[in-house]
C-alpha cells in the first residue's frame, strides 16, 4: 500500500490536540507534532503542551525535545521529520502530522530552500542591534544588503528580517540568492486537513484557553524562563507580556488581556496563512467521523511522486 502523510492543521485554539488524538487511535497511528512552540521542554503551561493522559495514550514525536538555548529552524525540522517517515511507514502506511506552524508544516510538505546555517556570533550581533535600534534599524541594514528581499519581506516582522540578515552576512550573499520557492517531491502521498470554527466561537475559546493557562501557573512558568527572555523561542505570546509585566510596564490584568488579543491575532494570521492552500479540506472539530470517511476516499487517490 502506498504510505500517506495526514496533516491536521488549524488555528491556534481550534481544537487540533484532542481531535488528533481521536484520530491517531482510530488510524492507529502516532503523531508528529508541527507545533514549533511545543519543541521546548521549558515551555510546557504557555504552549499547551498535550495532556499526560493524551500522551500516554497516542506516541508524539517532537514535542519538548529541545532547550530553549538549542537552535532549531524549519529546514531542520524537515530533514527530521523526513528521516522518522520510514520508521513510521514501515509500521503504518498511514502517519498523521498535527499542528500549527504553517513553516514548518509547508517545509515537510513542499520542502524548504536549502539555505546555510547561520554564525552563533553573527546572530548574537543582530539580535543585539535590534535592542539597540529597533526594528528600523534592521530595515535600513536589509535594504541596504538585500534591497530585492527588502521589497517582499514582512517590514513588521523583526524576527523574518532579522533572518535574512543572518544569511546575508553569514554567506556573503543576499538572502534572496537562496529563495528559489521550488516544490520539492516527496515519495509518500499527503492529505491536508483542516480544523475550523467561526470567529466568535474560536475566539471565546482562545479567551478561556488563556484563563486556564494562568491558573495553571503561566505566570510562575514565565518568571522561570525570564533570563532567557533575549532567545527567539521567548518571543512567544503569552511569555512577552509577562516579562513587561515584570518590568512593571503594564499591570498583571493588562497583561492577561494581551495575551489574549496577542493569541486571537495570531490565530487569524495562521487563517490567513493557509488561505491561498487549495489543497486543504476544512472540517468543523466535531465531524471526526467525516474526517475518517474523507481520508478514506481520498488516500487512493492523492498524488505521488517517484513511486
Amino acid at each position: 500500500m502506498k504510505n500517506i502523510l495526514i496533516v491536521l492543521l488549524g488555528p491556534t485554539g481550534v481544537g487540533k490536540t484532542d481531535i488528533s488524538v481521536d484520530l491517531a487511535a482510530r488510524l492507529n497511528c502516532e503523531i508528529i507534532s508541527a507545533d514549533s512552540r511545543q519543541f521546548f521542554r521549558e515551555m510546557r503551561i504557555g504552549t499547551a503542551v498535550p495532556t499526560d493522559h493524551q500522551l500516554n495514550t497516542i506516541k508524539h514525536h517532537f514535542l519538548r525535545f529541545l532547550s530553549v538555548e538549542d537552535y532549531y529552524s524549519a529546514s531542520l525540522f524537515e530533514r527530521d521529520v523526513l528521516n522518522l517517515l520510514p520508521s513510521l511507514f514501515r509500521r503504518n502506511n498511514i502517519a498523521l502530522m498535527s499542528g500549527g506552524s504553517g513553516m514548518y508544516i509547508d517545509a515537510v510538505c513542499n520542502g524548504i530552500d536549502d539555505i546555510p546555517d547561520v554564525d552563533p556570533v553573527i546572530r548574537e550581533k543582530y539580535i543585539f542591534r535590534y535592542k539597540e535600534e529597533g526594528i528600523e534599524g534592521l530595515r535600513e541594514a536589509l535594504k541596504l544588503l538585500d534591497p530585492e528581499h527588502y521589497v517582499k519581506v514582512d517590514l513588521k516582522n523583526h524576527k523574518r528580517i532579522m533572518r535574512a540578515l543572518e544569511i546575508c552576512e553569514t554567506t556573503g550573499k543576499p538572502y534572496s540568492y537562496f529563495l528559489k520557492n521550488q516544490k520539492k517531491e516527496r515519495d509518500f502521498g499527503i492529505i491536508k486537513i483542516g480544523l475550523e470554527r467561526n470567529r466568535d466561537d474560536l475566539y471565546n475559546r482562545i479567551n478561556f484557553r488563556v484563563d486556564d493557562m494562568v491558573k495553571m501557573g503561566l505566570e510562575e512558568e514565565a518568571s522561570l524562563l525570564i533570563k532567557f527572555r533575549n532567545l527567539n523561542a521567548l518571543n512567544s505570546v503569552g511569555y512577552r507580556e509577562f516579562f513587561d509585566f515584570f518590568d512593571g510596564k503594564i499591570s498583571r490584568e493588562k497583561a492577561i488581556e494581551l495575551i489574549k488579543r496577542n493569541s486571537r491575532r495570531y490565530a487569524k494570521r495562521q487563517i490567513t496563512w493557509w488561505g491561498k492552500d487549495k489543497d486543504i479540506k476544512w472540517f468543523k472539530p466535531e465531524k471526526v467521523q467525516d474526517i475518517i470517511q474523507f481520508i478514506e476516499k481520498e488516500k487512493n487517490q492523492v498524488s505521488f511522486f517517484n513511486l
